[in-house]
C-alpha cells in the first residue's frame, strides 16, 4: 500500500474526471454506473481501458448523490432569447449580432440545453446574407467556456405555404419552381455549399419545385423538414420520398388530422417496413439511427411504396398542444419524438409586452408568447427545454431515459451529430447535463 500511494502521488495529472454514485442515461435506462470525462480532450472515457491499459487515474473524484447524468439538451428549434432574435439584425450592425448569439450561448447553457439549432424564421435574402456565417457549426472550434454552442441554423422558411405561415410575414414568402438555384438566390451561394452554416430547412413540398430542391438540398448534407405546409397525405409522402426526415413542429401551422385525410400527421401511421405482409426488398432509405450525417441511407428491409417514418418536433410547452395529442403523436413514432422550444426573443425574460418586427409587439405572460396585432395569435413559446422534458414526462407517463431521449438521442440522430452528441457513450463530446427528479414529479 506505501508504494501505490508514492507511485499516486509521483504521476501527472491525468485531466480526468470522475463521476460516480450516479444514474447515466444509456438508451431507455438510468443505470448506475461512474462516467469518466477529459478535460482535455472534451471526450468522455472508456473507463477500464484508461484505467487498466493506460494506467490512468481521475484528478478529482465527484459523488453525484444518486442524481442523472444525461446527455446535455439539444434544441433545434430556437428563434432566440434573453432579448435577442436570430432573425434580426440589430441597428448597431453585424458585430452587435455577434454578440448578441454569443449572450445566447452563455445565458442558454444554464437551461441544460449545450448544443441547439438557431433558428430564422422568413427573411429576405440579404437578412440569410449576412447572418448564417455567424450561425455555422462551432465544430472542432468550440470553446467550452463560451456556453451553448450552434450545430447549424435553422432555416425555417422563407419557402412555406402563405395559407400556414404563422407569424411569418406573408410579403416575403417564395416559392421554389426552378428547385435549388431558387434556394441559392435566397440562401446565397457560399451558405449552400459544403460545409454548411446551415443544418436543417423547414419547407412546404406541395410548392412548386420543392420536391427537386428537397432531393438536392439532402444530397448536400442538409435536412428538409416539412413545416408550415398544407400538404395533403400524399403530398407530404412525396416529400419524405424526395428526402425530407423531419416535420416541424407537428400540428402547428399545418392542416389538422381528419380520418379520411390524414394530412402530414398520416406519415406517422406508416405500416411499419417489417409488416409480415410486406415483400421485402433490399432498399436504402433515410432512416433514423445513424451516426455521422443527417438522413444517411441504410439498408433496410422494405417495400418500395413504403416511405419511412420522419423524425417530428413537438412544442410541449402546454399552450401549442393538448397533452393528449403530445401523447399520441409519441406513441404514434416513439423513437422520431425530439422535442423543441420554438422559444423567442423574450423567452428568458420577465413577463411584460416586448417589440417584435416590422413595429408589432409581443406579449409574454410565462411561456405564453401572444402577437398584439393579431388579435392575440400565438407567437411561439418562451418555454424552456426542460419544463417540456417535464410536461412531456408527466403528459405520457413514459420512463425518465425515454422522456430525456426526446432532447438528446433523437435530435443529434436527426440532425446526424449522433456520433458525438446526444449519448454517454465512449469517445462523444462530454456535453452533460445533471438533474434530480423531484418528488412532486419534474426535473432540476
Amino acid at each position: 500500500m506505501p508504494s501505490a500511494i508514492r507511485d499516486y502521488e509521483a504521476r501527472s495529472k491525468s485531466g480526468i474526471t470522475k463521476f460516480t454514485n450516479c444514474l447515466l442515461v444509456k438508451g431507455d435506462d438510468l443505470v448506475n454506473e461512474d462516467l469518466w470525462i477529459s478535460s482535455v480532450t472534451g471526450k468522455i472515457l472508456h473507463s477500464q481501458e484508461v484505467f487498466y491499459d493506460q494506467q490512468l487515474i481521475p484528478d478529482e473524484i465527484i459523488d453525484l448523490g444518486g442524481r442523472i447524468i444525461s446527455p446535455g439538451f439539444i434544441d433545434v428549434q430556437l428563434n432566440g432569447a434573453y432579448g435577442f432574435d436570430f432573425s434580426v439584425i440589430p441597428e448597431e450592425g453585424m458585430s452587435a449580432y455577434g454578440k448578441g448569439v454569443r449572450r445566447v450561448n452563455k445565458s442558454l447553457i444554464k437551461t441544460g440545453v449545450t448544443s441547439y439549432l438557431p433558428t430564422i424564421t422568413s427573411q429576405t435574402p440579404e437578412v440569410y446574407h449576412k447572418v448564417l456565417p455567424f450561425l455555422a457549426p462551432s465544430g472542432a472550434s468550440r470553446d467550452p467556456t463560451a456556453g451553448s454552442e450552434s450545430l447549424g441554423a435553422h432555416c425555417e422558411g422563407p419557402f412555406i405555404n402563405p395559407t400556414k405561415s404563422g407569424i411569418h410575414d406573408p410579403s416575403i414568402l417564395l416559392t421554389c419552381p426552378r428547385g435549388l438555384p431558387d434556394l441559392i438566390d435566397c440562401y446565397g451561394a457560399s451558405n449552400l455549399t459544403p460545409p454548411c452554416p446551415i443544418r436543417l430547412i423547414t419547407l412546404a413540398p406541395e410548392l412548386p419545385g420543392a420536391l427537386q430542391a428537397t432531393t438536392a438540398l439532402t444530397a448536400l448534407g442538409i435536412v428538409v423538414s416539412i413545416g408550415h405546409s398544407d400538404a395533403s397525405y400524399e403530398e407530404a409522402r412525396a416529400g419524405i420520398a424526395a428526402g425530407a426526415t423531419m416535420i416541424t413542429h407537428l400540428f402547428n401551422a399545418m392542416r389538422p388530422l381528419h380520418h379520411r385525410n390524414p394530412g402530414i400527421f398520416g406519415l406517422l401511421g406508416t405500416a411499419s417496413p417489417s409488416s409480415p405482409r410486406s415483400t421485402p426488398t433490399s432498399t436504402p432509405t433515410s432512416t433514423p439511427g445513424t451516426p455521422g450525417t443527417p438522413g444517411t441511407p441504410t439498408t433496410t428491409t422494405s417495400t418500395p411504396s413504403t416511405p419511412q417514418k420522419p423524425f417530428f418536433g413537438l412544442i410541449a410547452d402546454g399552450t401549442h398542444l393538448h397533452p393528449t395529442s403530445t401523447t399520441l403523436a409519441h406513441a404514434a413514432h416513439p423513437r422520431g419524438c425530439i422535442l423543441v422550444t420554438d422559444a423567442m426573443s423574450p423567452a428568458g425574460l420577465p413577463n411584460g409586452t416586448y417589440p417584435w418586427h416590422h413595429g408589432a409587439r409581443i406579449t409574454k405572460h410565462d411561456a405564453l408568447l401572444t402577437l398584439d396585432r393579431s388579435g392575440g395569435r400565438i407567437a411561439g413559446s418562451s418555454a424552456t427545454l426542460v419544463a417540456c422534458v417535464d410536461n412531456f414526462w408527466n403528459w405520457t407517463g413514459v420512463a425518465v431515459a425515454v422522456a430525456l431521449r426526446a432532447v438528446t438521442e433523437a435530435p443529434a440522430r436527426m440532425a446526424g451529430v449522433w456520433a458525438r452528441k446526444g449519448r454517454l457513450g465512449c469517445a462523444a463530446d462530454a456535453d452533460l447535463c445533471v438533474l434530480r427528479v423531484e418528488e412532486g414529479g419534474g426535473f432540476l
